[in-house]
């Protein structure tokens, strides 16, 4: 029997949904970076800064893992 290199179509979809949520965070958190630098005079706009800061980095962090994810569902041998 020989064994074929076949790509994994449960952890292909897995890495998908990360690339995914990571394409929605990669417009939502600069778009709230942007929306806080406009005044920055209330206390507010320093909380949202902050949070569209952690979104970008999460944007970051979920591309990585998705990316990973989908290359070892193609190259990962069982």
């Amino acid at each position: 029997m020989t064994k074929t290199n076949r790509t994994d179509k449960e952890i292909l979809i897995k890495g998908l949904k990360f690339m995914g949520g990571s394409l929605g965070c990669m417009f939502l958190g600069p778009t709230l970076i942007y929306i806080s630098q406009t005044s920055l005079k209330k206390p507010i706009d320093t909380i949202i800064l902050i949070i569209g800061i952690l979104i970008a980095i999460t944007a970051v962090v979920l591309a990585f893992k998705g990316i990973n994810t989908i290359l070892n569902s193609m190259f990962k041998k069982q």
